[in-house]
């Protein structure tokens, strides 16, 4: 029992403190160091920085589509499994989802290279968990109203789609200022999974019909598969002697599944006050070889119940009918278990945008024009405005999912920044985010929020999400 309120409880934390990955409010935001995480190839105008370990970044948001906690659990005198069959179960389809992610910084820096300052290198060790799951129409139809009344309904085996995972990322990267107007950039990741499951790609159906040797015939076609590392050694934590912060130090630090991607980014100017921007992210897999359990459930059977035919029967009173029958389903379906080692896509991400700088133009903090021409650098002309607008992507198992969003960002000298957005996605199309950048001397303050209209009740929200990070920034011109 304790097992299963382990992963429960993991479970519904991770549900409940993720969404879908988009960090409109942070990208591009070139006051905060982290978001180079979110397009290696940004414009760098920093000597150094170091991220406060743990505090650096911390991320948590949480999500779902179609309906809110209040629409089940509000006092409003409607009785709950009224509620379940209105907004659930008549309400939702197998597009409609929970999904999120968690991310916390623990360690992050940066610096300037000293033999060629137009390049600036990155490193850091962030831990990142996310779930999905979508709804499962047909099969919650199935459990809530059982099969009686749906002769000749096929209920689709595929609505159950579900994934998670939780890991170390380790990274390195590369940004170079290869001309006035075109910076690039790159980041290698070294993937160190903890824990991850994926149920994915299911197939197949249960079906009621009208049976021709008893009132009805039950037929099953299933090609259906659970896919999982690090649980068991998880379950068993206080068996194995063991403390969850001990399995997360070796599985997080290369003692578990291992893996490794690329980011990649770019930035250009079309002139002194127009840029475009882009980012792919996470183009890599992580392949499961440690602690690796398999479920499976394939073949096909039709079931007319137990059927006693006379005077066949009475030669043989004491046949365990029912047990024969649970073999016969057992050997068409078979259930199996294995430790096949699986390689997992991790979810890739796209981000774009377009941005128009205006307004008064003052000196930036850094001079450093890393011996370039700085009267042709547009770097060098720091505009106090900027609007514009920002794309952004996700790989989801049923399919891409996409948002979109204007943004207005106002600097007050060089101490306070101030980024506000509308985002427009499947989960809302009234999302407005806040960010705010502060700098005290060395000292970098940031915190941001998306679909801040929502806090005053987030039971009656379908998503919120919360950042903020504390660094330490070098200014200073490597001249």
């Amino acid at each position: 029992m304790k097992r299963w309120g382990l992963i429960f409880m993991a479970t519904l934390f991770g549900l409940i403190l993720a969404r879908g990955q988009n960090k409109e409010v942070l990208y591009d935001f070139l006051e905060i160091p982290q978001s180079l995480l979110l397009n290696p190839g940004r414009e760098m105008s920093y000597e150094w920085f170091a991220g406060v370990p743990f505090v650096s970044g911390v991320y948590v948001s949480g999500a779902s589509s179609g309906i809110v906690v209040n629409d089940l659990f509000a006092d409003d005198g409607i009785d709950i499994n009224q509620k379940v069959r209105e907004r659930a179960l008549n309400n939702l389809s197998k597009r409609d989802e929970v999904n999120g992610i968690f991310q916390i910084d623990i360690l992050s820096g940066g610096f300037r290279g000293r033999n060629n300052p137009r390049n600036f290198y990155s490193f850091g060790l962030y831990a990142e968990g996310y779930a999905i799951n979508y709804w499962p129409e047909d099969l919650a139809f199935l459990g809530f109203d059982g099969n009686a009344d749906q002769i000749g309904r096929r209920f689709d085996l595929n609505h159950l789609n579900a994934s998670g995972q939780m890991l170390n990322v380790f990274h390195f990267g590369v940004n170079r200022q290869m001309n006035n107007n075109f910076t690039l950039g790159g980041r290698l990741k070294l993937y160190s999974a903890i824990v991850d499951f994926n149920s994915t790609n299911n197939s197949g159906y249960f079906l009621t019909d009208v049976g021709q040797n008893n009132l009805l015939v039950n037929t099953l076609d299933a090609n259906m598969r659970l896919r999982s590392s690090g649980f068991n050694q998880l379950f068993n934590v206080d068996e194995n002697g063991s403390s969850l912060t001990n399995l997360y130090t070796q599985r997080g630090f290369f003692g578990g599944d291992i893996g490794l991607g690329i980011d990649v980014g770019v930035t250009y100017h079309l002139n002194k006050q127009m840029l475009i921007t882009g980012s792919l992210l996470d183009l890599g897999m992580i392949y499961h070889t440690t602690d690796v359990i398999n479920y499976s459930l394939q073949g096909a059977a039709s079931v007319e119940g137990i059927e006693v035919i006379l005077p066949d029967a009475l030669s043989d009173p004491g046949a365990d009918l029912w047990e024969d029958l649970v073999d016969s389903i057992e050997e068409l379906i078979p259930f199996e278990e294995t430790d096949d080692n699986y390689v997992t896509l991790r979810p890739i991400k796209l981000y774009s945008s377009f941005r128009y700088n205006f307004g008064k133009q003052t000196k930036p903090r850094q001079t450093c024009d890393c011996e370039l021409n700085p009267d042709a650098n547009p770097r060098n002309l720091n505009y106090l405005n900027s609007a514009g607008i920002q794309i952004f992507a996700i790989n989801r198992p049923r399919g891409p999912q996409a948002a979109i969003t204007a943004f207005y960002q106002r600097r007050f000298g060089n101490v306070l920044a101030l980024k506000t957005t509308y985002t427009v996605d499947k989960f809302s199309a009234s999302n407005i985010g806040l960010g705010l950048s502060l700098q005290a001397g060395p000292v970098n303050f940031y915190i941001m929020g998306s679909n801040i209209l929502s806090y005053g009740n987030l039971a009656d929200s379908n998503f919120a999400s919360f950042q903020l990070g504390l660094n330490i920034i070098s200014w200073t011109p490597n001249l």
